[in-house]
């Protein structure tokens, strides 16, 4: 199954949990990269990114987001004052000199989660909100078959007991609708750039 223990993140040597002590764990999740090598992280993060966003999603997915959105609109979740540089400060703010040094990622419009950094084997992006702030993490791993696969961890900082419940809330939507869509845009972007990298290969050797 893609959901796995609170362990296959805690266990790992991400530089993220220097900073992230007062973060809880909300969701561990992995995703298949069948053939990935160890460099293969990069190339990972361009497949996901030519896949496109939540815009890339099925429809009920979209309907999920739109409906979020507009009740955010409604309560005044979202509002500037409440995200990041505002009502908290952004985890860049907490890098060490090296990590602050290294290339952050590019930002996307489309994407409402913004990039604090970005390495060879993991990278952190996140978002806050009047409900939480949240950090995506995405880690670089060798899996039970000798391959690399990409694994996604949810670190969120709930606002208050309104922000609990609101988590507790939107965890079925996760687990039964959200994640596992997330899952098969992501593993086909893998299996597609596979394909493309293949047929150029054909092509350079005609």
């Amino acid at each position: 199954m893609p959901r796995l223990a609170e362990t296959a993140y805690t266990e790992q040597p991400w530089r993220i949990h220097e900073f992230t002590k007062d973060f809880c764990v909300e969701d561990v999740w992995s995703f298949r990269t069948p053939g990935a090598g160890p460099d293969d992280f990069p190339l990972m993060l361009a497949a996901m990114r030519a896949a496109g966003g939540p815009a890339k999603q099925p429809w009920l997915v979209r309907l999920l987001f739109a409906v979020r959105w507009k009740l955010g609109a409604i309560f005044g979740w979202d509002k500037p004052s409440a995200g990041v540089g505002e009502r908290v400060s952004s985890l860049r703010d907490r890098l060490p000199d090296d990590l602050r040094d290294a290339p952050r990622g590019p930002d996307d419009e489309g994407m409402p989660l913004k990039a604090v950094y970005e390495l060879d084997r993991e990278s952190a992006r996140e978002l806050a909100n009047k409900t939480v702030h949240t950090v995506m993490h995405l880690g670089w791993v060798q899996g039970a078959n000798d391959g690399y696969e990409l694994r996604m961890a949810v670190l969120v900082k709930p606002n208050g007991t309104f922000g609990r419940l609101y988590m507790a809330a939107i965890a079925p939507f996760r687990h039964l609708i959200v994640y596992p869509s997330l899952t098969r845009q992501w593993e086909r972007a893998w299996r597609d750039r596979n394909e493309v990298k293949a047929k150029d290969e054909e092509g350079e050797s005609c």
